[in-house]
């Protein structure tokens, strides 16, 4: 495009995501750069994760321009690694884009900063800053997010917390931006109090009279004895408690499944369900008592719904939520777990304590302040 005398050259923004996560992440911003007439988006999915992926793009309506297609079965880490980018120096050296944005810490994350960075295109790191101080926790997402970081040209930290951590690490305060996270444009554009059920189980569940627990448990340090610990945990959890059923989506990871067959599947009041779409899984949230988890985001979404979570890992890298109250990390001791959730189903102050404190991730325009940056910043560079 040649710029005439008085206009401003279109500037070029290549959005790249792999995982369901990042897509639901994503898709509020790459909507909003879609209505800004100054910003054309190119969209490139890896497909780290497939199916998952694709139920999240037909939900948003986003059509990629570019589908590396690079899940197998039984992939390893370097399998993904070498796939994604090998395919991403090919679509950089077509596209040849101002900047590209990606997202959060999955190898996806790593390898499309580290694909532009050989090709010294500038590079947007969206939900930056998040640390758990342990390499090998979650794995390997913290080091991801640390090599996206050092590769980085602009930083858009969604809370003061995240920016703090980049300013230890020697980020240079210009280079990043508090946004709030875009989880929560996401979230509060799905969730509807009216909302039907597809899965005809959830719609049987009695949300008003009993507790309902959300659980989710698939992260890798987790597999072994501390997902059994939590497990039996919350067998006996409902054993001892009449009024509260436990809503269990089971990742597709075969020995998580058999697993959660084994020591959950023979009980009445815990649903053993296929993985949701993620309108059904918000909306779900949304009608829960509570949150058993060991996911990093739900940590975000659940306190924009008043929802206090307990977190089944040793460290979190949202110590904002833990401060915030509204999060609580009790590790993966069987006790432990049981004592921390019976605490939230029968003392009602203690868990209005957590329901009522405020979210630390925003209120819902993220990907609004990203593209307000984006648009000074590149406008900036198209005219130097």
């Amino acid at each position: 495009m040649t710029k005439s005398k008085g206009q401003t050259q279109k500037s070029k923004a290549l959005i790249v995501f792999g995982t369901r996560p990042e897509a639901i992440k994503m898709a509020p911003l790459i909507k909003k750069i879609e209505e800004c007439k100054q910003i054309e988006p190119v969209v490139c999915i890896t497909a780290q994760h497939r199916e998952m992926l694709d139920t999240v793009l037909e939900l948003f309506e986003i059509s990629p321009d570019y589908d590396l297609n690079i899940m197998k079965h039984g992939q390893s880490i370097t399998d993904i690694t070498v796939r994604a980018l090998k395919g991403m120096e090919d679509i950089l050296t077509k596209e040849k884009p101002d900047i590209v944005l990606v997202h959060g810490d999955t190898s996806t994350t790593f390898v499309g900063a580290l694909a532009a960075f050989y090709q010294k295109i500038k590079i947007g790191h969206v939900e930056a800053g998040l640390r758990s101080g342990n390499i090998y926790s979650p794995y390997p997402e913290e080091m991801n997010r640390i090599l996206t970081t050092n590769l980085a040209t602009i930083h858009f930290a969604p809370t003061e917390g995240n920016y703090n951590n980049l300013i230890k690490e020697g980020i240079e305060p210009e280079k990043i931006f508090i946004t709030g996270n875009t989880v929560i444009d996401a979230l509060l554009s799905v969730v509807d109090d009216d909302y039907t059920f597809e899965n005809s189980i959830l719609n049987k569940v009695d949300y008003k009279n009993k507790k309902v627990i959300v659980m989710t448990c698939h992260r890798r340090e987790n597999w072994g004895r501390p997902m059994e610990n939590i497990f039996m945990a919350v067998k006996e959890v409902v054993g001892e408690n009449e009024n509260v059923e436990i809503i269990f989506p089971v990742h597709l990871n075969p020995s998580i499944r058999k697993l959660a067959k084994y020591i959950l599947g023979e009980q009445s009041n815990i649903h053993l369900i296929e993985p949701l779409e993620y309108e059904e899984f918000a909306n779900l949230l949304n009608k829960a008592y509570l949150v058993l988890t060991d996911s990093g985001g739900i940590q975000e979404e659940a306190p924009a719904l008043g929802k206090p979570i307990l977190v089944m890992r040793e460290e979190t890298e949202r110590p904002e939520a833990v401060k915030a109250g509204t999060v609580k990390v009790i590790g993966t001791e069987k006790e432990n777990i049981k004592k921390e959730t019976n605490v939230l189903l029968n003392d009602l102050h203690e868990y209005n304590v957590m329901a009522n404190s405020i979210n630390p991730y925003g209120d819902g325009t993220a990907s609004e302040k990203i593209v307000n940056f984006l648009l000074s910043y590149l406008t900036h560079f198209k005219n130097v």
